[in-house]
């Protein structure tokens, strides 16, 4: 520090310290207490062994040493403790009217403290004093005051370099679903208009008003997941697992290859609506005997993260980890938060998608007091019918009358751009965006005027930086509710008005409404339609509901349609709203 007659800041605050803390306030008093007396020769001692010196601070140190106070040196955390100790200390008022203070005057130190003919007559006004002559603001009742105690210094924000935004692309798919478990059976299926929707098998549900489902009616775990597992898990872990490594069969990850990938930029994210709901149900059975009688397993089985931490511990996947459950909105919520990933730069492989096997007693019992679920018993294939007319003009009866329960489960391969032609992926589409938000309306009801959907497409398009003329094909949510076929149809007329290149279907008119696994279905089949070419029909679609114009829809049989930019939106119980969007990659 440079020599200066103005006595620095931090020489200021330490004498102020020690004259607060640690100094014997005299005004011509010769006499104190005996403890005082001995403290201050202890000090003297101290200080003269330490060979302390006040010319450091202020040439008129020997006015201060002459008057009996005492500063030694200060480094580090003592400073810190003189510091603390002046704000902690209230000096008497002989200190105030000391004249050691008047002497220090050509030094530069008056201004810090009061005069000395000048006797404050309380603390308050003591507290007053010493901020005016400290060059503090006073502080008046109800201010505040903000006080810098260091030099500010003047920050220059470095600007984060611009770098390209990370592409991420589909290279493989993989599905279980009532309509097959490959991928070339499952679409087909759907072009051809099979139903995969039927009398319930699983279970005896004769007792139940709904005693049908889009039911898987054989599967097999063989060569996918280890005899000892499958026969513990529930079966939306089997799906799951069985699924997902069909999507990385499908998108050519090899063992050779598999052993080159960076393991800890490979993720899984596939969620779940209900998790392992039959394991969780027969530990209640058990424990009705007793808990002895419980799978230990029960707990971890049945939880909705458990499917993607087993897929991921049995590929030694190490990068992003964990499940989504936001009811029916499940699956896309995790291929959007996938992608997120990827473009972050914290993954390049992400397996996603959802996984839902409720179709037990406890599952279907749950729905039908809800009364969300289609009664058509008679004719199962019919049930389904998304904006088909709600009442029969001839029969009056219900037509539409709700939802059918599936199950199954489907899952993506999503993988950064350059790390796809790396290695020489086929690449089915490109993932472009997308979007949610939550109608904050209702548990299961839509809202009205189907804020929430409108919020979530505008989003989403935005975000992907899509142009709504650009979008010719939507895979609608479309349950075959009463209420929720027509908000979703309104809201999509409201963001696209009637485009005539538009063309609206619904998966679930063939496979029913798979839950938390739908959405990864519905854009299985999404990707497909711009493979091929194809969309895929709406069966049971006989006499549209009113405000809904057919032209907008897919007839009861397969069309032809160039896909520009595809959307698939998945909805769900809560209020939960998402929206995704693909097209062809160029």
């Amino acid at each position: 520090m440079a020599a200066s007659s103005v006595t620095s800041p931090l020489c200021t605050w330490l004498v102020a310290a020690a004259c607060m803390s640690s100094v014997t306030c005299d005004r011509d008093h010769s006499s104190s207490t005996p403890s005082m007396s001995r403290s201050s020769r202890r000090l003297s001692k101290w200080a003269r062994r330490r060979k302390v010196v006040m010319a450091q601070c202020s040439s008129g140190s020997s006015e201060f040493n002459k008057r009996g106070f005492l500063i030694p040196s200060f480094s580090g955390s003592s400073i810190q403790g003189l510091m603390s100790s002046c704000l902690a200390f209230e000096p008497c008022n002989d200190y105030y009217n000391s004249t050691g203070l008047s002497s220090l005057s050509s030094n530069g130190f008056s201004s810090l403290f009061r005069s000395k003919d000048v006797a404050p007559t309380n603390r308050r006004q003591r507290r007053i004093n010493r901020a005016a002559y400290s060059g503090l603001p006073v502080m008046q009742p109800g201010e505040t005051v903000s006080v810098a105690v260091q030099p500010t210094e003047e920050v220059t924000a470095k600007k984060k370099p611009f770098t390209k935004q990370r592409r991420v692309v589909v290279t493989g798919m993989g599905v279980v679903t009532p309509l097959g478990h490959e991928l070339d059976t499952f679409y087909n299926n759907l072009l051809e208009g099979v139903s995969g929707i039927s009398e319930i098998e699983t279970f005896d549900c004769a007792q139940f008003p709904t005693r049908i489902a889009g039911e898987i009616k054989s599967f097999s775990t063989d060569g996918w997941v280890a005899p000892k597992l499958s026969k513990r898990m529930d079966k939306f872990m089997l799906y799951m697992l069985t699924a997902g490594k069909k999507a990385l069969a499908d998108g050519g990850i090899t063992e050779e290859l598999m052993n080159e990938l960076d393991r800890t930029k490979c993720g899984v994210l596939i969620g779940s609506a209900m998790g392992g709901m039959k394991v969780f149900n027969d530990a209640i059975e058990a424990l009705r005997i007793s808990y002895r009688k419980m799978n230990p397993f029960c707990v971890p089985f049945a939880t909705t993260n458990m499917g993607s931490a087993m897929l991921a511990m049995d590929l030694g996947w190490m990068g992003p980890n964990y499940s989504i459950s936001t009811a029916c909105a499940t699956s896309n919520f995790c291929i959007l938060n996938a992608a997120n990933h990827i473009i972050r730069g914290e993954a390049d492989l992400m397996l996603c998608g959802g996984s839902d096997a409720a179709i037990i007693p406890i599952g279907l019992g749950g729905f039908v007091a809800c009364r969300a679920l289609s009664q058509r018993n008679s004719d199962p294939t019919k049930a389904s019918r998304p904006w088909d007319t709600v009442m029969g003009k001839e029969t009056l009866i219900l037509n539409r009358d709700g939802f059918v329960m599936g199950e199954g489960s489907g899952v993506l391969l999503l993988e950064e751009l350059e790390h796809a032609k790396k290695r020489g992926a086929k690449i089915y589409a490109e993932f472009l965006g997308g979007s949610f938000t939550c109608d904050a309306y209702h548990m299961t009801e839509p809202h009205p005027d189907g804020a929430g959907v409108k919020l979530c497409i505008e989003k989403a398009l935005t975000q992907a930086g899509v142009a709504k003329e650009d979008v010719n094909y939507i895979n609608a949510h479309a349950t075959s509710t009463p209420a929720g076929d027509i908000k979703e149809y309104k809201a999509l007329v409201h963001c696209f008005g009637k485009n005539a290149e538009i063309k609206l279907n619904s998966t679930k008119s063939m496979i029913g409404h798979l839950l938390g696994a739908s959405g990864a279905v519905e854009a299985v089949a999404t990707i497909q339609a711009i493979r091929t070419g194809w969309v895929h029909p709406n069966i049971n679609l006989e006499n549209p509901d009113d405000g809904v114009d057919r032209n907008l829809l897919v007839g009861s049989t397969k069309e032809r349609l160039d896909i520009k930019v595809a959307l698939s939106n998945s909805f769900g119980f809560g209020g939960h709203n998402s929206s995704i969007l693909f097209a062809p990659f160029e």
